[in-house]
Formats: C-alpha cells, structure tokens, sequence
C-alpha cells in the first residue's frame, strides 16, 4: 500500500512555530520515538558522527532560553533536542562499523566484508585522520587531484570538507526528527540564533564537538505561525535536465 497520501499530510503539517501552548505537555515517549527515528537517518558511510542532547532538566532548559537568545520557541517549548556533530569520534564510529562487519563473517570474508573491513579500516582513517601540520589533509588534496586527472573521484580534502559531511549527515537526523514529530500530532522550531560558545559550556561538550542546530518542540499555537508559507515557484528552484 502506497504511503504518499500520509506522507503528504506530515509534510504539510510540518511547520516551523515559534509559540507553543503553555497548558499542553509533550510526552517523553513521542521525543523518545522521534529520537529513535532520527538514528535511522541516512548519514555519510554510516559512520553516524552526530549526538542529540536531549534536554530535559527543568533548570537546563530554563538556563537554554537565555543560550537560544530569548526565542519565543525556546521560551514556551516543552522539549529541547540539541543536534550536535561530533566528527571527533571517527576513530570509535570506524571501529564500530569494523567489528560489525567482523561479527557477521563466518569462514572467509567475501568480497563485499573484505570491502567493507579495508573501507573502514582503511579509507576512513585516510578520510578523517588529521594532525596539526595538515599533513594528511595535504596528501588527501594530492590524492584526490591526481585521482581526478584520470576519472571522476570525490573532492575530500581538509577539516571544511570533513565538517561540511557530518553536519549534512547531522541536519538529515534533525529532519527526521521534526517530521516525526509533525507525524505525532505536535510542532517543532529548528533554531539556529544561539550562543554556540556557551551552548557546548553548558553541555559540556568536547573541543571537537559542534551544535548543529536547536529544535524546540511543543503544542503549535496560531501565534507561532508567522504567516502562509511561501516557497520559491517550483520552476526556479527544479532544473530538469
């Protein structure tokens, strides 16, 4: 049975509201599902470098109105989800997908294990790997220049290209999440006017660590809706080659 007519109806609903109901809670299961959902996003070789802060000490997340610069959605949201990259664990994420692979073998790998173990044993190390000099973000630019000389090849060279990968990896698991939570009858505000400095203080985040975005999530009011939703004509946006 086709899902399209549902799924239409969550994109629809889906709305950024910047005012929720005071009087209306948000139960900790359907941030838990919507949670549970958002791991199941699509993310850049599965290496899954992304972290969800899940707010919910009252004093923390009154503390995160001021860090969200005093948003009407930060004030009145009864959830806060912080989607936060973490490119400095590639060593234990590539080490995961190794040993899963690893677990699945039974007598001799074949072809797809044994591309599997080098491409996470291997490449990703080459991918992510970096030191203070810039040594290895030099040899990846060398080896993805000369590679291109002779085919198509992936430009990934230093520590922008890695960032741009998990924060894309990162905002697909925070669109899953908000059309979760739009499918579960509530509204959420992806919100990137905060203090990212003090944000990382408060949740003691690693140096390596970067906050993607701040979805608040609550009961959507009519005042949070600032008006119709307009989109660039289709025709503007749609190239069909």
């Amino acid at each position: 049975m086709s899902l399209s007519s549902s799924f239409e109806e969550i994109i629809q609903r889906r709305r950024s509201n910047r005012k929720f109901d005071k009087n209306i809670e948000v139960p900790d299961d359907v941030i838990k599902r919507s949670l549970e959902r958002s791991i199941l996003s699509p993310n850049s070789s599965n290496m899954q470098l992304w972290e969800f802060q899940w707010i919910k000490d009252p004093a923390l997340k009154e503390k995160f109105t001021a860090l969200c610069l005093d948003q009407n959605a930060a004030k009145t949201a009864k959830q806060l989800v912080v989607f936060v990259t973490r490119k400095d664990l590639w060593k234990q994420r590539a080490a995961w997908n190794y040993t899963k692979i690893k677990e699945g073998i039974s007598g001799e790998p074949n072809t797809a294990q044994k591309r599997g173990l080098d491409y996470y044993g291997k490449l990703m190390p080459l991918a992510y790997r970096s030191d203070i000099v810039g040594l290895f973000a030099l040899i990846r630019r060398l080896i993805c220049f000369f590679m291109g000389l002779q085919k198509p090849f992936m430009r990934f060279g230093g520590d922008a290209d890695q960032r741009v990968t998990v924060h894309k990896s990162c905002a697909l698991a925070a669109q899953t999440f908000m059309l979760s939570i739009a499918a579960e009858g509530f509204e959420s505000c992806p919100m990137e006017g905060f203090d990212a400095v003090r944000v990382k203080k408060a949740l003691q985040l690693p140096a390596g660590a970067e906050i993607n975005m701040i979805i608040a999530v609550g009961k959507g009011t009519d005042a949070g809706v600032w008006g119709p939703r307009f989109r660039v004509p289709y025709n503007e946006v749609v190239v069909e080659r």
